[in-house]
């Protein structure tokens, strides 16, 4: 069976990477002012799909389907699975940095870094009920509550 990997340089690939990373870093929008429209610095979250579909075409790199990516991932005897697992992890830590740091793209946060933001509620109420012949009538109630959230 012939070899029906692409001559891709992991370096090469890696630095493509790097350089999308800081376009997500350095993005800025136009905001508009009374004095006229405003660059301010406002950070994107990385997805694998822009990377894929959009920087490395804008930039003629010629690279697989996304459906490739994913394959190449999980297969470790393909050459770039390495790199592509190393680029996976750089995009999410800066996405979770964007979403820790700004409060941006919850729900990305939640579906693609599998954050939550669950509450634990938990009620224990124990009745002790005594025949109204009895003097010691008693009733307890103990209530417990815990939050917590995963950002």
């Amino acid at each position: 069976m012939a070899n029906q990997y692409r001559d891709i340089d992991p370096v090469e690939l890696q630095d493509m990477a790097d350089k999308y990373c800081d376009y997500c870093i350095e993005s800025t929008k136009e905001v508009p002012t009374v004095k006229g429209a405003i660059k301010i610095k406002e950070r994107h979250l990385p997805t694998v799909n822009y990377f894929l579909l959009h920087w490395l075409r804008r930039q003629h790199f010629d690279f697989y389907k996304r459906t490739n990516w994913y394959d190449a991932m999980k297969k470790q005897e393909h050459p770039l699975s390495n790199t592509i697992k190393s680029i996976d992890e750089q995009f999410k830590a800066l996405a979770e940095d964007i979403v820790a740091n700004e409060g941006k793209g919850i729900f990305y946060a939640k579906n693609r870094l599998g954050m939550t933001d669950k509450a634990e509620n938990k009620n224990d109420t124990t009745y002790r009920l005594i025949d109204e012949s009895d003097t010691g009538h008693k009733t307890t109630n103990t209530t417990r509550s815990a939050a917590s959230d995963s950002f």
